[in-house]
């Protein structure tokens, strides 16, 4: 099985903005004071649809290879443990800031500082609110994404360390062939079926369960996994064994731009893995794609997925991203000195 198992669409990247020359966490107090006396960074919650957007606006324009994400769906993950940040050095946006609850325990956390206002402490002041939230939420660990050397240096810096990998494939999607036949399954879609998404939970907690993630197990909610799976209800297709769910691979949309997908969850029953049947399903969803505009699917793998990862690379998915999974411990934050 293979998905990217990031807090919702929020995953990756750590920033590159780093305190040089000091422990990292009297680097962070150093810079925040500093900062407060002169008036130079400011990091506030967001509140209003203007923040929202501007919030928005920065994950678009540190992550272009993301899809984008709405205000409506902001407004739908709103919890108690998920707090979003901005960021501003002399009065300008200068980044974002989010954390939340990680479907593999603990709490996510992303600093995201646009590449101007890069190397100038804010993004060590957007991910110390951050932590902080961690901790005040519960939380004793936070994970986050690394993938350029620099902020692979600023995640170590703030004693980051690397826990697991994800891999980014993607796949040009052109004039594809009918899927060839498999016998012993019918295969349906979610569109044709608006029940089979619930009917595959059972198949995704065994994918999930058998997933081998160095950061520990995946919990993901049946409503979370009705909200966010099968966003794309035509190409996410479903293997039925009489009435029986034994595979599902999911597609979602990607908001912005109608000519790219991504790949959700791809699962197969136990006892019907190793003989294809992850294939078929894919083979499927790509000539679902080419009929319907799609001319780009992105997916992401885990370490110890390499099975799925195999499986894309038959079907002409090539890499082209290896995202660091970096995870450190949470403790009580000391008293103010």
């Amino acid at each position: 099985m293979g998905r990217d198992l990031a807090a919702a669409r929020d995953r990756r990247r750590l920033g590159p903005d780093r305190a040089r020359d000091l422990p990292p966490r009297r680097a962070v107090r150093e810079e925040a004071r500093k900062a407060e006396a002169v008036g130079m960074i400011a990091v506030r919650q967001v509140e209003s649809n203007a923040d929202l957007d501007a919030w928005i606006a920065v994950r678009r324009r540190v992550l272009p290879n993301e899809p984008a994400t709405t205000k409506e769906q902001m407004r739908a993950l709103e919890a108690p443990a998920r707090l979003l940040l901005l960021a501003e050095l002399d009065g300008e946006l200068a980044g974002s800031g989010l954390a939340d609850r990680s479907q593999t325990g603990g709490a996510y956390v992303a600093p995201r500082i646009l590449p101007k206002h890069r190397r100038r402490g804010v993004g060590s002041a957007v991910l110390e609110r951050s932590l902080e939230h961690a901790r005040a939420s519960g939380f004793e660990s936070a994970v986050a994404h690394a993938e350029e050397p620099g902020a692979i240096e600023f995640a170590h810096h703030h004693g980051f360390a690397e826990s697991d990998r994800e891999v980014e494939q993607v796949r040009v999607v052109s004039a594809e062939p009918d899927a060839p036949p498999y016998d012993g399954v019918v295969f349906s879609s979610v569109a044709a079926d608006a029940t089979l998404l619930e009917r595959a939970y059972g198949i995704a907690h065994q994918g999930y369960a058998d997933l081998a993630l160095a950061t520990g197990g995946i919990v993901v909610p049946l409503e979370e996994w009705l909200r966010d799976e099968a966003t794309l209800p035509g190409g996410s297709i479903v293997a039925l064994d009489g009435e029986d769910v034994v595979g599902y691979a999911g597609l979602l949309a990607w908001n912005d731009d109608g000519t790219r997908a991504e790949n959700g969850l791809t699962a197969v029953d136990r006892a019907w893995r190793r003989r294809g049947l992850a294939t078929a399903l894919k083979r499927r969803q790509l000539a679902w794609a080419a009929a319907n505009g799609i001319r780009e699917l992105i997916t992401w793998t885990q370490t110890g997925n390499e099975g799925m990862r195999s499986v894309n690379e038959q079907l002409g998915y090539v890499t082209r991203t290896i995202s660091l999974r970096m995870r450190r411990e949470l403790v009580a934050t000391p008293p103010a000195e």
